[in-house]
């Protein structure tokens, strides 16, 4: 749909002015911007949003920022489980899941990667038997991002490990309060704790609960994943993804103190790396040192291309198509991108760079924003793994010796270590 977005500036500008009142609870904004359409605004009308295209949801979203309105729900939830539910999902499935996500009273986490299989989550172990109406989920899961504050995940399981290990997979959308799943926080350099292990003892999810096809999950997987890797994502926001949200706090106080506590891997995702490291720059560097202005300028070349990049790749979606083997490029340049900002932005800061917590600069948010940026290269499929989707999917590379023998082999036959 193509809209007018200077009409779509001023009719959402005249909504924000309406309606954003500091002293609403959480709860009650984020229901009135799903009721509005204005949470989503790109989403399609019948999902909550308002079917805009991008350039009027660029639009929406300058309109509330200078009305200085506090942003929708973000995180798993709206980035990865609500793109995937609306293509996969049946209509029931979606009547009682999004509009959960759309007024953030029901975060959500990703149950994908396990310690036993690396980055070949396809090799997962994670069994789920059939049980008349119910399957029963038996195993263990790691790096799920925020799971110890979600009330459901999406969640693969293998169903039938006499089938290769890409076949017998199937995707289910579970319940993380329930009996039988444990969540376990890791603790990261950073002092935080986005990350978790999550263990399954005898847990069960509905048949209601399967979302597509039986052992299609592989299928369904990949497109989360295509999601996860794009970053042009229209789920993504600029409030913080990983955290316990107090949903009847007044909205204007949540959003004056959600620095205070906010980890590295959060402020990446809402979008402040940029202005954290454009801050270090401006109010620290020494700009008179020809070494660092030659560091600076190879930064500033990188983050035009990485834009060119991602707008070529948006382009290459068809519209209402999804995401496809082309976002690798963008995860890549996008971690790529993160290390130099890094880098730069401390040698920025000079010796306060050694500083941590409220004795650095910027209130210490820099710091943990760099101390974050390793994971960059790990979340949402490592680097090695988007060179292997670059190298055989676009380029139409060969695959790496052995594993088109071992794509045919029953998941129970694979050999491991």
């Amino acid at each position: 749909m193509n809209t007018d977005a200077d009409a779509v500036h001023i009719e959402a500008s005249e909504w924000f002015a309406e309606h954003w009142d500091p002293a609403r609870s959480v709860r009650e904004w984020w229901r009135l911007l799903a009721d509005s359409g204005w949470a989503f605004p790109t989403w399609p009308t019948e999902y909550g949003g308002r079917g805009l295209d991008k350039a009027g949801g660029r639009a929406a979203v300058l309109a509330r920022k200078e009305a200085g309105a506090f942003g929708p729900p973000n995180g798993v939830a709206t980035f990865l489980v609500a793109p995937t539910v609306m293509h996969y999902g049946s209509e029931e499935q979606q009547a009682r899941h999004l509009p959960g996500i759309v007024d953030g009273t029901t975060p959500w986490c990703q149950l994908f990667s396990e310690p036993g299989a690396g980055s070949d989550i396809a090799g997962l172990a994670t069994r789920a038997v059939r049980d008349g109406d119910e399957w029963i989920v038996n195993g263990q899961k790691v790096w799920s991002s925020g799971a110890q504050h979600a009330k459901r995940g999406i969640l693969i399981a293998r169903t039938d490990p006499d089938q290769p290990k890409h076949r017998g997979i199937t995707f289910f959308l579970i319940d993380m309060e329930q009996p039988g799943v444990e969540v376990r926080p890791l603790r990261e350099m950073t002092g935080a704790a986005a990350f978790n292990e999550v263990f399954f003892t005898e847990a069960r999810v509905h048949e209601s609960d399967r979302l597509g096809e039986l052992g299609e999950g592989w299928r369904v997987a990949m497109t989360t994943l295509s999601h996860e890797r794009d970053p042009d994502n229209a789920g993504l926001g600029d409030t913080p993804p990983f955290a316990t949200v107090d949903l009847d706090e007044p909205v204007g106080k949540h959003a004056a103190t959600i620095f205070d506590t906010v980890d590295g891997f959060s402020l990446a995702m809402m979008g402040q790396a940029g202005p954290l490291f454009d801050r270090a720059v401006n109010e620290h560097a020494d700009t008179s040192d020809p070494v660092f202005r030659q560091e600076l300028m190879k930064l500033v070349t990188e983050r035009r291309t990485s834009r060119l990049s991602a707008q070529r790749a948006a382009a290459a979606v068809k519209a209402g198509g999804q995401p496809g083997p082309e976002v690798s490029t963008l995860k890549l340049k996008g971690a790529a991108l993160n290390r130099q900002m890094r880098d730069v932005g401390l040698g920025a800061l000079g010796p306060a760079a050694m500083l941590d917590h409220d004795d650095a600069p910027i209130d210490g948010l820099f710091h943990r924003y760099a101390l974050f940026t390793p994971a960059a290269s790990i979340a949402g499929g490592s680097d090695e793994v988007q060179h292997n989707i670059i190298g055989e999917r676009i380029l139409g590379l060969p695959r790496e010796p052995g594993e088109a023998e071992q794509r045919e082999l029953p998941w129970k036959d694979l050999p491991r270590s």
